[in-house]
């Protein structure tokens, strides 16, 4: 609800370390669209999830994380690299938008169009949201109070993951033009997916992540793998320094919140499963009422005239 035409209004969002007040106070205007990315964040993480143990209910307390969120576990490495993709994506969009003053359409490809279409449109401003994304996601990390030199390594490599995740989704998109409908001609521009995509491909990697150790390589200290019979880290992996707690019982020292009470599908064989969610604990069943749409007809033209019904259903809650 906030104006956003006022540098003290950057004082109002908690959390900011001062690179990104100042950030803030330089580009009021972009605050719409990080905030915006902020909330994707956290409604993303939580759907991306929500059948497995840890169900990214943590992130809630942004940006005062819990311990899962704060030691380099694999659970962080996803949200660095989902909060970094989610602002990028956010600033970009904005600028095809027209919200943002400082930039607009992307600039025409420079490869050549195809013969059947043209460049034209309005393609996604990646270059402006990369420029300006990198610089607020990566400002707390620069911070000599937040965190070790290992997880500070961790949590950089992870967000430019996450930015080279939705780099490499930017794909080709076509409007059609022509007498009834025909694509005599078609224009084309460079867009950017919805975050769902980039979140589903960013648990992938999660569920492929590779533990690394913080180590001198040379001159410098680099992230390699703990492991010596796993190949190199690339740029497009997400690592993490330390295991996972297995969720399944609370301890909050370890930020795991347990899966009692949780909802668990009986015939699954996925990580939903009552098996696997309720950790051989077993579960509770209980009959719900549902309310639903049913009996729908068509009528000409053009609407649907549908009956409300009563249906019981069983649902099974881990013990």
């Amino acid at each position: 609800g906030v104006a956003w035409n006022e540098s003290h209004h950057c004082r109002l969002l908690a959390g900011l370390v001062p690179d990104q007040f100042q950030l803030c106070r330089r580009n009021l205007e972009v605050m719409p669209s990080i905030i915006r990315a902020a909330h994707h964040t956290k409604s993303l993480c939580q759907k991306t999830f929500m059948d497995m143990r840890w169900n990214c209910s943590s992130i809630q307390h942004a940006p005062s994380f819990s311990p899962d969120l704060l030691r380099g576990t694999r659970e962080s490495a996803f949200v660095y690299a989902l909060a970094a993709a989610a602002v990028t994506h956010s600033i970009a969009q904005a600028c095809t938008s027209g919200e943002l003053p400082r930039c607009s359409c992307a600039s025409i490809p420079s490869e050549l169009p195809g013969p059947d279409f043209r460049w034209g449109g309005c393609g996604d401003n990646l270059g402006y949201g990369l420029q300006l994304g990198a610089a607020f996601a990566n400002s707390p990390l620069k911070s000599s109070k937040l965190g070790t030199q290992g997880l500070k390594a961790m949590n950089l490599h992870n967000n430019l993951v996450g930015r080279q995740v939705l780099s490499d989704s930017l794909d080709v998109k076509c409007k059609c033009h022509g007498v009834s409908g025909s694509c005599s001609v078609k224009t084309c521009w460079k867009g950017l997916p919805n975050l769902d995509e980039i979140a589903s491909d960013l648990k992938l990697k999660y569920l492929a992540a590779i533990k690394v150790t913080h180590r001198l390589i040379g001159p410098q200290k680099q992230l390699i793998p703990k492991e010596m019979d796993v190949r190199p880290v690339k740029d497009t992996d997400l690592v993490y320094l330390i295991n996972s707690p297995d969720y399944c019982i609370p301890d909050p020292h370890l930020g795991s919140l347990g899966t009692q009470e949780r909802q668990c599908n009986k015939t699954s064989v996925g990580s939903d499963s009552c098996n696997l969610m309720c950790c051989g604990r077993g579960y509770n069943t209980y009959t719900e009422e549902v309310l639903e749409r049913c009996h729908c007809k068509y009528h000409w033209c053009c609407y649907v005239v549908c009956k409300r019904c009563r249906r019981k259903v069983e649902r099974y809650v881990c013990k």
